[in-house]
């Protein structure tokens, strides 16, 4: 028999947000499983992100999705979280659709962390059993949000208040790596021993790549038959993650000096990395890159692109760049468009993320691997960049397609789908 599934996400497509992925492909696979979803999500005539129409293209046919209503940032704009703005009326249409038992579950994806709280106010309301899926860390720690009364300090407590209330009766607990809810799960040891907990990564989705494909568009960021090699990284940088970009970068000044022939055609172009989604005038890696005395080698789009354009881009480069952060946890999404650009990538993680196996065992690449305190030398990023771009060939015959199906979305979801059967056979939560 099949069971209905309400996948709660802040954003989706056209969002071209990575939050809105998680939801996007869960509701491509779960059929095959036993599942229906319907997506509940905020109303994409009120989002600030620029959107990304093609990437509605990538949505499974057919597949319901409930626009909450939300509140507007015009012409005041008091919140931009679209969690909070979107949160009555997601709680709504949830509350009505297990009132007429048209779902028999309730899965919130976060980010937005805000939006949390409601599967638990469906629960306690309608008794339907709920989950939250952590796409990152709700409650963290790093240099900024310590300071008090700041914008960070303040998002944060109330992330610690809030928390505790959400978890509590949860069903179940999923992320994209143990390491994303052990944090959580140590300060509420109650949803550890009575929520079922699994974990699994976003995952490749092949389908993607032959839409973009067959759409046979050409890069606008650069030509790729100017006899330079491009390097392309895409995606946000987090706060743990500068001082290995800060290390990429200082690999690029070694590597000028040792080997200034072979720096000389190397471009690395960072897309998506500024302050905010739409600024183009928010660049982050720029300045660092100037300091460094790199910024002939670096280009900076510090506004998104949109998805179907960012895996064009990636498949029409030279090579793939990775970079990780000093937080063990941290398993990069844009690992998996890498692995499937058919382009060679280059990382930089910390030695316990799950990413730095998938890359080797795929053989997809070359990986160095840092902890916190002891990043790799210039010397060494140097060494390693010049036997990579004299060496870039990628030999479709030594990657490891089992690999590719083992970290596939369609995998994933098939855990997923699993997890949903034990946190139901588990009988109600009270």
């Amino acid at each position: 028999m099949t069971r209905r599934v309400a996948l709660v996400s802040g954003h989706f497509p056209p969002s071209n947000l990575v939050g809105a992925q998680r939801a996007r492909l869960w509701s491509r696979y779960l059929p095959e499983f036993g599942w229906e979803p319907v997506v509940v999500t905020g109303d994409p005539a009120e989002y600030e992100e620029r959107p990304d129409p093609d990437l509605e293209r990538l949505v499974a046919p057919g597949l319901k999705v409930v626009h909450a209503r939300t509140l507007s940032t015009r012409p005041v704009r008091l919140v931009g979280d679209i969690g909070i703005r979107s949160f009555w009326g997601c709680y709504r249409a949830l509350a009505k659709m297990a009132k007429t038992r048209e779902i028999d579950f309730v899965m919130v994806t976060i980010p937005s962390n805000f939006l949390a709280p409601v599967g638990r106010l469906v629960h306690l309301r309608h008794g339907l059993p709920f989950g939250i899926d952590y796409q990152d860390p709700w409650v963290n720690r790093w240099t900024g949000n310590e300071k008090p009364l700041s914008r960070a300090w303040a998002s944060n407590k109330l992330a610690e208040m809030l928390e505790p209330w959400s978890v509590r009766d949860a069903a179940l607990i999923t992320g994209m790596a143990p390491g994303y809810v052990a944090g959580m799960l140590e300060r509420n040891p109650e949803v550890a021993a009575k929520s079922v907990l699994a974990y699994m990564p976003m995952g490749t989705a092949p389908e993607d790549y032959a839409l973009v494909r067959g759409l046979g568009r050409a890069p606008f960021l650069f030509d790729p038959k100017d006899g330079n090699f491009h390097m392309i990284y895409a995606g946000a940088l987090l706060p743990a993650g500068f001082v290995v970009l800060d290390a990429f970068l200082a690999g690029l000044h070694t590597l000028r000096e040792r080997a200034p022939q072979v720096a000389s055609r190397l471009r690395v172009h960072f897309v998506g990395t500024g302050s905010s989604p739409d600024d183009p005038n928010g660049h982050r890696v720029l300045p660092r890159a100037q300091a460094a005395g790199v910024a002939d080698m670096v280009d900076e789009h510090p506004h998104r692109i949109g998805y179907v354009d960012t895996l064009n881009h990636l498949m029409h480069g030279s090579a793939v760049l990775v970079l990780g952060s000093t937080e063990p946890h941290y398993t990069p999404s844009k690992v998996f468009q890498a692995m499937l650009s058919q382009r060679p990538v280059f990382a930089l993680l910390h030695r316990d993320s799950t990413a730095v196996g998938m890359i080797r065992s795929a053989h997809v690449g070359e990986v160095l691997t840092l902890v916190e305190g002891d990043l790799p030398s210039a010397g060494t990023v140097a060494a390693s960049l010049q036997a990579f771009i004299e060496h870039p060939a990628y030999d479709a015959a030594s990657v490891d397609r089992s690999v590719f199906e083992s970290y596939s979305a369609r995998e994933s979801t098939r855990l997923f789908a699993e997890a949903l059967d034990r946190a139901c056979a588990a009988g109600p939560h009270a």
